[in-house]
C-alpha cells in the first residue's frame, strides 16, 4: 500500500490527480492557464468539485486555448452562464476571459507565460521537506509577490492563497509530504 499526502482521499479521479500531476514541473502555457483557470474557479469550493468538473471546462473554454479564450465577448459570458458543467460564477467566467488577456501581454513581454511565472524559483522547483500536512502553508511570501504581479496586470481571481495552490499544481514547489511515495519521485523529477 503507498503512503500519500493526507488530502488526497480515496477516490479514483483523485489519487491519479495526485499520484500523476500535482507537483508535476509544468512548463507548457496552455497547461499553466488551465492549472490558473481551474485554480481560481475553485475559490469558495473544493479542488475536488473542480477536479469532476475539469473534463466539462476543456469543451466551453476550448482546451483552454487562451488566444481564443481572450477574444470572448460577452455572448460567450451568457452561454457560459447556462453551462452546468461548469462553475456558473460570471466573475469567475470573467476573470478567465481577463485572465487569457493577460496570458498574451505576459508572451509579448516575457516571451511565454512559462518564463514568467517559473521566474518566482528561478526555473528550479522549490524542494519542501513537510513531515505532515498541517506544516503545509495556505500561502508564502512568493505567493504573495506572484498574487500582487499578476493583480497589477489585470489578473482577477489570484490571491496569494490561489497563487500558491497553483504553484504546488504545476510543480513550483514540492509540497507532498515526506511520507509520501511522490516525495522523492517529484524531487528527482526536478534534477
Amino acid at each position: 500500500m503507498k503512503k500519500r499526502c493526507g488530502w488526497c482521499g480515496s477516490d479514483p479521479l483523485y489519487l491519479a490527480y495526485h499520484d500523476d500531476e500535482w507537483g508535476v514541473p509544468v512548463h507548457d502555457d496552455q497547461r499553466l492557464f488551465e492549472f490558473l483557470v481551474l485554480e481560481g474557479a475553485q475559490a469558495g469550493l473544493s479542488w475536488f468539485t473542480i477536479l469532476k468538473k475539469r473534463e466539462n471546462y476543456r469543451k466551453p473554454f476550448q482546451g483552454f486555448a487562451y488566444e481564443r479564450i481572450a477574444r470572448y465577448s460577452e455572448g460567450d459570458v451568457v452561454r457560459l452562464m447556462t453551462d452546468s458543467g461548469i462553475v456558473r460564477n460570471r466573475l469567475k467566467i470573467e476573470a478567465t476571459i481577463k485572465n487569457a488577456q493577460g496570458v498574451l501581454d505576459i508572451q509579448e513581454e516575457f516571451g511565454s507565460l512559462d518564463a514568467f511565472i517559473w521566474r518566482y524559483v528561478e526555473g528550479n522547483p522549490i524542494q519542501n521537506a513537510w513531515q505532515c500536512l498541517q506544516e503545509v502553508p495556505a500561502q508564502t511570501k512568493l505567493s504573495e509577490q506572484m498574487s500582487k504581479d499578476l493583480k497589477k496586470r489585470g489578473f482577477n481571481f489570484v490571491g496569494s492563497t490561489i497563487c500558491y495552490s497553483f504553484m504546488q499544481a504545476v510543480g513550483m514547489v514540492n509540497d507532498h509530504t515526506t511520507d509520501c511515495f511522490r516525495h522523492r519521485e517529484i524531487a528527482n523529477v526536478a534534477l
